[in-house]
């Protein structure tokens, strides 16, 4: 499976963010022993070199773009608008089966439940689509608020991540 996630840096120049936002995804993905992988591997967008993925998937998308920048508000409403949407389509999806669902049903995650429990649990993984600059998932709005009030100018990365 394929989706964009967003990560947001301080950084002075595009170059300094895409280079930011690379080691951001480069903890998601797991390149050192110490960064447990979330995704299999990332694509950003001002790499023509696969057929399968960024571009070539999504179409045109910025590099890297200043956070103060339409563009860069636009990425930044689409991934906190995916993170809204993910985060609320798991928590009726819990609501629901805590409801109608007896306890051994809830153990063996019928209707993915379980799954459902995690993913509303989790601080980094497909079910969320904003990083700060160290790779922490960025879960709530006050969250996001603190990364955008960052002394420096902030930008916004996308990549196209596999899991």
């Amino acid at each position: 499976m394929h989706q964009i996630i967003y990560a947001l840096v301080g950084a002075s120049t595009t170059d300094e963010a895409l280079a930011a936002g690379r080691s951001v995804f480069d903890r998601l993905v797991g390149t050192s022993p110490e960064y447990g992988a979330v995704f299999d591997y990332y694509v950003t967008f001002d790499d023509d070199s696969t057929n399968v993925a960024g571009k070539a998937r999504w179409g045109e998308l910025p590099i890297a773009e200043s956070i103060d920048s339409d563009s860069g508000q636009e990425l930044l409403e689409r991934g906190w608008e995916a993170t809204k949407q993910e985060f609320e389509r798991n928590l009726e999806r819990v609501r629901e089966g805590i409801q109608d669902l007896n306890t051994e049903a809830i153990m063996r995650d019928k209707e993915l439940i379980r799954h459902a429990c995690y993913n509303l649990g989790a601080y980094r993984g497909p079910s969320l689509f904003l990083y700060d600059e160290y790779g922490s998932a960025i879960r709530h709005r006050d969250q996001l608020d603190r990364v955008l009030e960052s002394d420096e100018q902030m930008w916004i990365i996308p990549a196209d991540v596999h899991y």
